[in-house]
């Protein structure tokens, strides 16, 4: 048996082994991956980062628990980029399981923003998070398209109360605010078709600035509508993540997981390639009659 033999009859748990090892080396090794910058995901950043003090950002945490390594930290880093420069947010969730999501990275966020933080050289202090006034969190309603189409003619319809079941309109920061028109853009970090109903029923119905958070599976097939314009931008999966935390001088979770992340498909890609290596070598075997 050659060695082209030996790869097509490699057991495939020597390969998971071999990952795992590989994984768990990088992760403890000190070294830094660098970021690379791309324009779908620098326009994230830039929008936000180019509104003035006390403007809405709309949040929507339209992914669960499966997705968390991917869009959490994405979600880390733009609220904290928000909150840093004095902007609002709404909050809500259109997957079952977002508003654990949400409410998970509200409580952490508030606990860290008390601290001082230098972020590009420019000093932040500490400030408390006050729910109604820095936030509002609406929380969950199923029927996602309803919703979507419903908040284009009053967040009240499909959301009288917030999470914590407070009537929205005794929130301070609700005051005046009745639709898209009053957001400065939507901001949707999705794991499933939501995305979708966010261009159809959102976008395309009520014009508003539309970006994205996405798997990295996911991120192909929103090209086109990036390309279109109806999407502003776009971060895709972990390096999307990292690409952000890098732009706004936080690293995370994202720029962390890097480590793991790029010896991990480097691995993956060498062993697709000798698998092909041994593909064809033993099919040109065949074919000369060398290997019945």
């Amino acid at each position: 048996m050659d060695v082209f033999e030996k790869l097509m009859k490699l057991d495939r748990r020597w390969v998971f082994l071999f990952l795992i090892v590989v994984c768990v080396a990088s992760y403890y090794i000190d070294y830094k991956v660098p970021i690379l910058p791309e324009d779908e995901s620098r326009k994230v950043y830039d929008f936000i980062d180019s509104l003035p003090p006390g403007e809405i950002v709309f949040i929507a945490i339209d992914y669960d628990p499966n997705s968390m390594a991917e869009l959490h930290p994405m979600t880390y880093a733009i609220v904290e980029h928000c909150w840093r420069k004095d902007l609002k947010i709404i909050f809500t969730a259109l997957s079952q399981q977002g508003p654990g999501m949400a409410d998970q990275v509200i409580r952490d966020l508030s606990d860290s923003m008390v601290l001082d933080r230098s972020y590009h050289s420019v000093e932040y202090k500490g400030r408390e998070i006050v729910n109604g006034v820095d936030y509002a969190f609406l929380g969950y309603k199923p029927y996602y398209a309803l919703v979507i189409l419903g908040m284009g003619q009053d967040f009240r319809l499909p959301f009288p109360a917030d999470y914590y079941g407070t009537a929205i309109d005794s929130l301070p920061m609700m005051q005046g605010v009745i639709n898209y028109d009053q957001v400065a853009c939507v901001l949707s970090l999705s794991s499933g078709t939501i995305s979708d109903a966010w261009i159809s029923y959102g976008q395309g119905r009520f014009g508003f600035p539309l970006f994205f958070g996405l798997t990295g599976v996911m991120t192909a097939q929103y090209y086109p509508f990036y390309g279109s314009g109806q999407v502003r931008g776009m971060m895709g999966g972990m390096l999307g993540a990292a690409q952000y935390e890098s732009y706004a001088d936080n690293p995370g979770r994202a720029m962390e997981a890097m480590k793991v992340q790029l010896p991990a498909h480097l691995v993956i890609i060498l062993f697709i390639i000798m698998g092909n290596i041994g593909f064809f070598a033993s099919r040109s075997k065949r074919k000369r009659g060398e290997v019945s």
